[in-house]
């Protein structure tokens, strides 16, 4: 039997349209002598939903669009994922459909509750396996985390099955597809099932979802693979024992490569789904903003990004000109709007209200502040979404500036520490160098004040990144870290204390791609007024 992975890039909310891409992707492949195709989890309304699974009007829809998908698709079984009302209660389910009859219906039994995952909120847990025939086979479903436990596989395989059809929508982080291959290769081996593992694929505000589908016999031997970050039709032909042959077997992606093209899927989606003409940014001869640039062009092609220079007072000649050559460099639209006018206006306009005061901080706010205005009346005027530079390192010490380099839409680098940072831009750059060398190796500067620099104020990135890996990504205390580190005490509880002390700013931050398995927002949950300070 031939059958066929979807690897699809869905829009959350989009029924109709999910459901006219079914159509079309099961008309070709009819075409292709398969039999049967399996499509990711909750493929009509998107994954995640969250509350829009709470909306009167969407069960509706969705009970629309699987009797559009009924009368209108022959002579091939469709394996999807949809929401559905049953006995009461709300599932996630797995529907295997052919020429209009429901050949079997499963309800997902393992509902996961933690980091982005927030199931049980919506979904009642299934409780038994499902198993259907079709070509003299015997195949069970499964849905996403049903795969990450042992008992919905073994259940269906005592219940005959001999191969698994396992309909996901799996978030990327940073190794999590060799972490899933290790796990469901694992699985059909004990359980002596072959097991196909079909995933989503695209951006849904901070989460990306990296594909890289594949198929396992029962001796857990990967035999197909999809690319990752794109779409696949994938055939897999089928042996009368049930277990999928060797085909098409992509290789992963490299760590850096991979890191980087699920910020440019992020990107692309995030703007592209949401309707924008396209983006701008502030280019301020820095590595962050450097590399934000290189995402969206990438993403989006130059003719959807524009950039902007604001120098300022304290902006050295150097950074105006390297900011200058990377923006003809990548061809892009660029402009020049010294902010230095609209600062010397807010100074003398506060002139009274700070008498008798040094200057401090707050000087170096309002520049800030300045190109933040000046950027999103660009971004209003054109309709182009602004995208915001930080990264991950300084959104964990509050090293950004409310209402200023903090505006935006979206924030590629959110996720981001400052060292994979400059790890990423030398991997875009060795393919012809479109950041210039003196951007990655010049010391970091916010150049807000005469010959700053970003080590005035916090540790070296090294040790920055590593203490907040540590207490942000793995919860440990400042001791604990103290203790496996040997950095010194003050050091650690300075920076441990300025990561709870800005929670109030990243709550205010927009969103952004999520690479790692902590990142703030969805899977970091901090009150911003606690007792820990």
């Amino acid at each position: 039997m031939r059958i066929a992975i979807a690897q699809l890039n869905l829009v959350v909310g989009a029924i109709e349209r999910n459901a006219q891409r079914v159509i079309e992707v099961a008309g070709e492949l009819s075409t292709r002598g398969v039999g049967l195709v399996v499509f990711p989890e909750l493929t009509l309304i998107g994954y995640p939903p969250e509350d829009l699974l709470l909306r009167e009007d969407c069960q509706v829809r969705v009970d629309a669009a699987l009797e559009r998908i009924r009368r209108e698709v022959h002579g091939i079984t469709l394996v999807l994922g949809y929401p559905g009302e049953r006995d009461g209660n709300r599932y996630n389910l797995a529907g295997a459909i052919r020429d209009g009859e429901l050949l079997a219906e499963y309800r997902k039994r393992e509902l996961p509750n933690y980091g982005v995952f927030d199931e049980k909120r919506y979904f009642a847990a299934g409780e038994a396996a499902k198993v259907f025939e079709q070509g003299g086979l015997r195949l069970g479903l499964a849905i996403c985390e049903d795969v990450w436990v042992e008992r919905p596989v073994a259940d269906a395989a005592a219940a005959g099955a001999q191969l698994i059809l396992n309909l996901n929508a799996s978030p990327y982080h940073r190794d999590k597809v060799q972490e899933r291959e290790l796990l469901v290769s694992g699985l059909a081996r004990r359980e002596g099932v072959g097991i196909v593992y079909a995933n989503l694929v695209g951006g849904q505000d901070e989460l990306v979802f990296d594909g890289a589908s594949f198929a396992c016999n029962a001796h857990g031997d990967v035999v197909v693979r999809c690319a990752q970050f794109g779409e696949a039709l994938q055939l897999l032909e089928i042996g009368a024992d049930g277990q999928p042959e060797a085909g098409e077997r992509r290789s992963w992606l490299g760590p850096l490569e991979e890191v980087y093209q699920a910020l440019v899927c992020g990107v692309r989606d995030y703007v592209d789904k949401n309707g924008f003409p396209g983006v701008v940014l502030g280019l301020s001869g820095g590595i962050d903003s450097a590399l934000t640039l290189a995402i969206a062009v990438d993403a989006l092609g130059v003719e959807r990004v524009e950039v902007v220079m604001m120098p300022s007072r304290y902006t050295a000649d150097i950074s105006n000109e390297d900011a200058a050559i990377q923006a003809q460099r990548m061809a892009v639209k660029h402009q020049v709007i010294p902010i230095e006018p609209a600062f010397k206006a807010f100074l003398g306009m506060l002139e009274a209200a700070f008498e008798g005061s040094e200057p401090d901080v707050t000087e170096e706010n309002i520049q800030a502040r300045c190109r933040g205005l000046v950027l999103m009346a660009i971004s209003n005027k054109s309709g182009r979404m602004l995208l915001t530079t930080g990264n991950k390192s300084e959104m964990s010490v509050g090293y950004a500036t409310l209402y200023g380099d903090m505006n935006g839409g979206f924030a590629p680098l959110k996720d981001v520490p400052k060292t994979l940072v400059y790890q990423l831009a030398r991997w875009r750059n060795q393919d012809g160098e479109v950041i210039p060398e003196r951007v990655i190796v010049r010391p970091p500067s916010a150049e807000l004040r005469p010959d700053q620099k970003d080590s005035d104020s916090l540790p070296d990135y090294d040790r920055l990144d590593e203490i907040i890996e540590r207490f942000v990504e793995r919860d440990q205390s400042f001791a604990t870290i103290v203790a496996e580190t040997g950095f010194g005490q003050a050091e650690v509880e300075r920076i441990t204390r300025m990561v709870i002390r800005n929670e109030y700013k990243r709550r205010q931050a927009p969103p952004g791609v999520r690479i790692t398995q902590r990142a703030f927002g969805r899977d970091r949950r901090y009150p911003i007024v606690n007792g820990c300070l």
